[in-house]
């Protein structure tokens, strides 16, 4: 049995793997110059790593942590020792722990109804929800404007959104944030480094596993698809240098870049509509030569009102540099990678000042803008509009005579994770293997 993959990310590869090791064989096609889909890593220092995609990882994450386990991966803990800073309209505060200096009823109201709503979420089919329609019918923007009059809660809800899901609420349906919520294993554990679904990274940088992976495996780069023809007798996968024949073909690509492929005949319903937005992320990496904020009693975890960078994480490799990780995300996302590179490093570095304004100038400073990214088309994971899942999620697994679909976007697990990547992968391997 010959099979095509579309994407070398981590449903693609996971995908081949499983294909190659029950005696399939495997051509995996990627657009890129590397493998790796929405894990990548930025070196810091010589021989110290940074994510400049994917990173988190928890205890939940079963099949991310066996396979780190076969590729010889370790886990390192994210580190939280220390208090955090925020700044939220009224100058830089210090607290101890992660809770920002708002109304805590406001907050917890607004904590009590995201609970709610996520509750009702059916999870492995999120369209068949009670109240499914008018859920999807409406933007978490509308939701937040109709029930949550008080102004700290409507400061921190677009705050939260972007951390947990890269999204700006006008973006996303009720339906979408929370089955997300739902799908990553609840509010809590999502939003928690220890014990939660942050409390770990890969040692070294999680673009090992893609990289390790793909060493067995028959990875061409460079070759984007341009079209899929399926017969009854095959498929034909065509890329600039030429054609590909196969039994079949696993898209692992996101939804909205899967739909710019000719694919013949073309499939009913589309993978995503005009609604569906890219996850709107730029990660910034500030390298200081230690994490000095840890000498301050800090964590390097912030929270801000404003931008560039919404929230700032310590990612500081065991044994080497200070790294500050800044997310921008939301709106912010778009408007802070349209700024030329100079006025972007001048904006972020003074934003890190302000908030440890003991750090020297920084050694080091990277920019990854998932938002423009060709290839990506957003991070952490598209983003599904009103309308989209009651349209698009029935279809999201069913195969296309011999086309077949993985990505992070097809798992009701972890949905927008490196666990949802994995799982789907694993799905769409045994589905070609009872099939063919």
């Amino acid at each position: 049995m010959r099979v095509a993959v579309v994407g070398a990310g981590l449903a693609g590869l996971t995908a081949a793997a499983r294909l190659t090791e029950a005696g399939a064989e495997v051509t995996v096609l990627e657009a890129r110059d590397r493998v790796g889909g929405r894990t990548h890593g930025i070196e810091v220092a010589p021989g110290s790593w940074a994510d400049a995609g994917a990173a988190y990882l928890g205890d939940r994450h079963t099949r991310l942590t066996e396979l780190m386990s076969e590729l010889d991966l370790k886990a390192t803990p994210t580190g939280m020792v220390g208090d955090s800073r925020f700044e939220l309209g009224h100058g830089a505060d210090t607290r101890h722990g992660r809770f920002p200096p708002l109304n805590a009823v406001a907050l917890g109201d607004l904590f009590d109804r995201l609970a709610d709503v996520t509750a009702t979420i059916r999870a492995d089919a999120p369209w068949l929800t009670p109240d499914a329609a008018a859920l999807d019918a409406t933007t978490a923007a509308e939701w937040l404007e109709n029930g949550l009059p008080h102004p700290d809660a409507r400061l921190f809800f677009p705050l939260f959104l972007g951390e947990m899901m890269a999204a700006d609420p006008a973006d996303v349906s009720v339906l979408h944030m929370a089955f997300y919520l739902r799908s990553g294993g609840g509010i809590r554990y999502l939003n928690a480094f220890e014990g939660g679904a942050q409390q770990d990274r890969v040692d070294g940088g999680a673009h090992q596993i893609c990289e390790r992976l793909a060493v067995n495996l028959d990875v061409r780069l460079g070759q984007p698809v341009r079209s899929i023809e399926s017969t009854d007798g095959g498929v034909t996968v065509t890329t600039d240098s030429g054609p590909h024949r196969a039994d079949a073909v696993v898209v692992a690509i996101p939804p909205v870049l899967a739909d710019a492929i000719d694919i013949r005949p073309r499939p009913a319903v589309p993978r995503s509509t005009e609604r569906t937005a890219p996850g709107c992320a730029v990660k910034v990496h500030i390298i200081y030569p230690a994490p000095l904020w840890r000498d301050h009693g800090l964590s390097g975890w912030s929270v801000n009102a404003y931008g560039p960078l919404l929230s700032t994480v310590d990612d500081s490799p065991t044994d080497g540099p200070g790294v500050l990780t800044g997310f921008v995300t939301g709106t912010e996302a778009h408007r802070f990678a349209a700024l030329p590179a100079a006025e972007r490093r001048a904006a972020a570095v003074a934003q890190a000042d302000r908030l440890f304004p003991f750090l020297p100038e920084p050694i080091g400073f990277h920019v990854t803008d998932w938002v423009g990214d060709e290839f990506s088309r957003g991070c952490y994971a598209a983003l599904f509009g009103p309308g989209d899942w009651t349209r698009l999620g029935p279809t999201l697994t069913e195969r296309h005579h011999r086309v077949h679909w993985a990505g992070t976007e097809t798992s009701t697990e972890f949905f927008g994770l490196m666990e949802g990547a994995i799982r789907s992968g694993h799905r769409v391997a045994a589905e070609i293997l009872t099939l063919y």
